[in-house]
């Protein structure tokens, strides 16, 4: 709503399916598609639309709201939610799957879990390396997820929630904000 281009014809269209949910608007992204999928930056074209949502609490400034959609996705194992845009009207559009993906293994996979190309290239990374790593990762973005860093550092769940909690335990991170709309902080430089 808060990005909808209300002066280009043919308004919101929400069509609901039993396994698909379809939000378009008119209107191109602001800040480009992949900025967008990053998160971090808001420029919403009705600001007095997205003051109204926050101070009812329902929204907020922080460029969150695609990179939240696509973390609860991932976590409910749904296909990654699909982003386009077309133009001579200007549209956006966000296709949401709720099926739940299909994993074929082959009988290879199933004697040797996959490690990923990034894996297979280095060492994995150990204790102290690793919560640098983290930190590097929190100073580049500081609305990263646990998934985020797990992917980029080829980690496991376990090892990003215990490093994190760490961090913040030692006074090196912080929370500012709501799990699922906060931001990190880095409090002081972990030596």
């Amino acid at each position: 709503m808060v990005n909808t281009d209300y002066f280009l014809p043919c308004g919101v269209v929400i069509k609901k399916e039993d396994d698909k949910l379809v939000i378009e608007n008119p209107g191109s992204i602001r800040t480009g598609k992949k900025q967008m999928l990053r998160g971090g930056i808001s420029d919403p074209r009705n600001k007095t639309l997205m003051k109204m949502f926050n101070m009812i609490g329902i929204g907020e400034r922080a460029g969150s709201g695609i990179p939240d959609i696509y973390q609860v996705w991932e976590n409910e194992g749904w296909p990654m939610p699909v982003v386009e845009e077309s133009y001579n009207p200007d549209r956006t559009r966000l296709s949401l799957e709720f099926a739940k993906k299909q994993t074929i293994k082959t009988s290879e996979e199933e004697k040797e879990p996959k490690r990923s190309q990034k894996g297979a290239e280095k060492e994995p990374i150990k204790g102290a390396e690793r919560k640098k790593e983290i930190l590097k990762l929190i100073k580049v973005n500081s609305t990263i997820t646990q998934v985020e860093i797990m992917k980029e550092l080829d980690l496991t769940r376990k090892q990003v929630q215990k490093d994190m909690k760490e961090l913040q335990e030692m006074h090196i991170i912080a929370r500012e904000g709501t799990n699922r709309r906060g931001r990190w902080i880095i409090v002081k430089e972990n030596k």
